[in-house]
């Protein structure tokens, strides 16, 4: 049985960072490529060039810079949105553009107004115009799963007639179930005229929690390239998390070799999945579940005392896969006051941080705080001493100083002092409660008052000396941004998430992402 691979496309920089609040930084962009380069991904997208300057230069930025995995832009099927992806591209070594339409009657109807025909012969023409540019092209028919199969078949056929050398099958608004989309897929690889010259892709969203599952009945009936995102971010319920997909692949060889005369894998380093997970979820502030799948904090705990016995037994009595596939250590290192910094800066690279000695110092520093409250510091508070600590830009606002009054009976007040590299200021006011009366201080210090969307507290590990860390989503006009704060005084933990959303707001508008263009599959 010989191998056969399927293509990893990571779609993190593109669909990932429309996420609502996951907006990113050029450089925080450029560093999370360089990971992904790092996991062994065949195709990064790395953004949709014609939607604002920010995304033209990241995406050049990325073309430039990271060397390995093809780059490819994404673009409308016209002249403009297909001369600026290959402008962004045209720096990498292996370059592609990516090209979508609408083909479902109701997005045709509605969203482009046009007909089919029309649809048909912009697709073809959009092709040909970018094969002038590039020698590799995507097609991807926008709202595939909702598409007439007879007209869907039809504009396949003619694309790779017209030059493309990937068919992507979007569930643009994740409807499809798995055994249809496996049909579906089955059904391109039989009947699309020149498939043979093709590599059929899937690009499935989680609406309905299918995304993962669909990819990979996608795979099962053809597909040999994925389209997916670190940690499942994407438009709305996101996309099919790279990390699951990967690992099923990578776990469940047996099943996908199956009746097939090839066995199937993937190039993917796994022992970067978790340093990659990690890597995402601090730039762009989204927090990991704990009971995600393969990268949650809960993914590889025991606590059933029927579980605990198996594992201490036989690991894979209840363990599929090891903590050490995707770059875990497979035990925890508790750190204390004592630990120099040495130590500390192996135990960060241990976890899957690449830090510079001035990150490390600075991490460092807030560590040893920590440290001087709790007896005991754990690999989470690590973590979240690093996420909450290392930034890309420096931030145009710090919380310098926080004192809160409250108590049954008393009005909750707040006074905060705020520095810029301008000035100190300093507020008063009060609140509903502690948090609330701290947030209006903050608001009155810095003079911006962005609508606070949503706000939650937890302990990143246990017992009375916890660290707390709070997550604050804030809304400015129609954009979402995330903050996160960590200290073992939750209020001081709320007032930090707050200054960091609202450094997240302006750095923001200072790089003029306001404008920009959303593209879904």
């Amino acid at each position: 049985m010989s191998n056969e691979k399927v293509l990893i496309f990571d779609t993190t920089l593109r669909d990932g960072e429309q996420s609502p609040g996951a907006s990113l930084s050029i450089t925080e962009k450029l560093e999370i490529a360089h990971q992904l380069a790092a996991l062994g991904v065949d195709v990064i997208e790395a953004g949709f060039p014609v939607s604002s300057p920010a995304q033209f230069e990241a995406t050049k930025l990325v073309a430039e810079q990271v060397a390995g995995p093809v780059i490819t832009a994404l673009a409308r099927a016209n002249k403009k949105d297909i001369e600026a992806a290959g402008k962004a591209v045209a720096p990498a070594k292996n370059k592609r553009i990516h090209i979508f339409i609408a083909t479902s009657p109701i997005h045709m109807k509605y969203k482009l107004k046009k007909s089919s025909d029309e649809v048909l012969k912009m697709a073809v023409e959009a092709i040909k115009f970018a094969r002038a540019m590039v020698h590799d092209v995507e097609f991807s028919p926008e709202d595939a799963t909702r598409s007439d199969m007879s007209f869907l078949i039809e504009v396949l056929s003619a694309c790779v007639e017209a030059g493309a050398t990937t068919l992507n099958i979007p569930d643009t608004v994740g409807y499809i179930l798995p055994y249809e989309y496996g049909l579906m897929i089955a059904r391109i690889k039989s009947e699309v005229l020149g498939i043979e010259n093709c590599t059929i892709s899937t690009h499935c969203h989680n609406d309905l929690g299918m995304a993962v599952a669909n990819s990979l009945a996608g795979v099962r009936n053809g597909a040999r390239q994925v389209e997916c995102s670190v940690n499942g971010l994407g438009e709305r319920a996101g996309n099919a998390a790279l990390e699951e997909i990967v690992m099923a692949i990578h776990t469940r060889s047996d099943f996908f070799s199956k009746d097939q005369s090839k066995n199937l894998t993937v190039n993917i380093n796994t022992k970067e999945i978790h340093r990659t997970s990690q890597l995402v979820s601090r730039l762009t502030g989204f927090v990991i579940q704990p009971n995600k799948a393969i990268v949650g904090a809960n993914a590889f705990a025991h606590e059933a005392g029927v579980h605990v016995d198996g594992v201490l037994k036989k690991k894979s009595t209840y363990e599929i896969m090891t903590p050490e596939a995707i770059g875990l250590s497979g035990s925890r290192m508790v750190l204390g006051r004592h630990t120099g910094r040495h130590g500390f800066a192996d135990r960060c690279m241990q976890l899957g941080f690449k830090l510079s000695d001035t990150d490390i110092e600075r991490a460092y520093q807030q560590f040893l705080e920590i440290a001087d409250k709790k007896k005991e510091v754990f690999d989470e508070d690590v973590a979240a001493v690093i996420n909450n600590e290392i930034r890309i830009v420096e931030p145009v606002y710090k919380l310098l100083y926080l004192h809160v009054a409250s108590g049954t009976g008393t009005l909750p007040t707040a006074s905060v002092k705020v520095k810029t590299k301008e000035k100190i200021t300093q507020a008063a006011a009060y609140g509903d409660g502690p948090v609330d009366a701290a947030y209006e201080a903050i608001r009155q210090a810095i003079g911006l008052s962005p609508k606070l969307e949503d706000y939650t507290i937890k302990a990143v590990t246990g017992g009375k000396e916890a660290l707390g860390e709070a997550m604050v989503k804030i809304r400015d006009n129609e954009r979402i941004f995330i903050g996160r704060g960590i200290s073992t005084d939750i209020i001081e933990a709320s007032a930090k998430a707050y200054i960091d959303a609202i450094n997240r707001m302006v750095s923001a508008h200072a790089r003029g992402d306001e404008g920009e263009i959303k593209a879904e599959l």
